[in-house]
């Protein structure tokens, strides 16, 4: 059988990087694509261990001539590649949009002029709702994003949609929630439970704005790379955004309390919310998964203290 080949963008990252795992796993001939942008905290220690066995380039997805060597012959393309800080993108929202943005139309027209055939599989993300109104959010809930990382990945969703309508291009959107694992980055700007992973890891204080009280869903990285490789091969999918979500909701509170017993160290230290990023907090939510689990019976395989577990051996275990 041939081996599939797959194009992953933003590869250092914390889902490309399990994703270039999972490809690996899929026995996939893996090109890895990574601007190792500084800012992003991304580096080559996240994919070192798997080095030998994937083609890595150091480029920029908003790079034509980049794309244009890249693009032809892939059977599926994932594109991981953003800003996915909403503090940074608020503070540089043109940078972010020209990532999100610029990158996502440059790759669907190399798409369209070099490979038509190809799949994209896009990971968004569920904020671009903004705050939920009524008890379930499903993909018919209206957008209005908080923040220009949740608006921009709004906007790079319908670029998929667009591409599909006028061009036949094959992609399907998936928004997930708050996703964790190993390989996540330790800055709260990138992912809370991330950082509250690595604060236990170190033993040092979780700090919770408020009470902790918000609901937040919270998903394991395994899920997240297992659905974007089903999402390549079910054509049902194709054209479509769905939320590829867990079906438990947890507390912030409840999240941090999880990881504290997991990783038996660490504490919780509540302080008050930062003004800036009280007008940016989507408070509570509630998503269903429905849809997706309609078209192709998946569903999350682990629970929150599950994900956590692994999470941990992996990261003692050099992974």
């Amino acid at each position: 059988m041939t081996k599939k080949k797959v194009l992953i963008f933003g590869a250092a990252g914390f889902v490309g990087s399990n994703l270039v795992r999972k490809s690996l796993a899929e026995d996939a001939e893996v090109t890895a694509v990574d601007s190792l942008e500084p800012l992003l905290k991304s580096t080559m220690d996240s994919l070192a261990p798997v080095l030998p066995r994937i083609n890595f380039i150091k480029g920029d997805i908003r790079d034509q001539q980049l794309l244009k060597q890249v693009v032809p012959d892939q059977d599926i393309i994932f594109n991981c590649a953003a800003q996915t800080s909403h503090p940074l993108s608020v503070q540089n929202p043109v940078w972010d949009t020209t990532i999100t943005c610029i990158g996502q139309l440059r790759l669907l027209e190399a798409m369209r002029d070099y490979n038509p055939n190809a799949v994209l599989v896009y990971p968004s993300s569920s904020t671009v709702i903004g705050k939920a109104v009524g008890d379930v959010i499903d993909e018919s809930h209206g957008e209005r994003p908080l923040d220009i990382y949740s608006a921009n990945k709004g906007v790079a969703e319908k670029y998929c949609r667009i591409f599909h309508k006028v061009y036949d291009l094959k992609s399907v959107v998936l928004r997930f929630p708050n996703l964790y694992g190993p390989l996540g980055k330790n800055d709260p700007a990138f992912g809370f439970i991330n950082y509250f992973i690595h604060q236990a890891a170190a033993d040092k204080p979780i700090e919770i704005w408020g009470e902790g009280l918000q609901t937040r869903n919270a998903m394991f990285v395994d899920d997240a790379t297992d659905i974007m490789w089903q999402a390549a091969y079910n054509p049902k999918l194709v054209g479509e955004t769905y939320f590829a979500v867990h079906h438990d909701h947890h507390t912030v509170r409840e999240v941090a309390d999880m990881i504290v017993n997991v990783f038996g160290r660490g504490k919780i230290d509540l302080k008050p919310w930062p003004d800036f990023r009280k007008r940016i907090e989507i408070e509570h939510v509630l998503f269903s998964g429905a849809k997706l689990h309609y078209h192709t019976n998946w569903r999350p395989q682990y629970s929150l203290p599950e994900g956590l577990r692994l999470t941990k051996q992996r990261m003692e275990g050099g992974y």
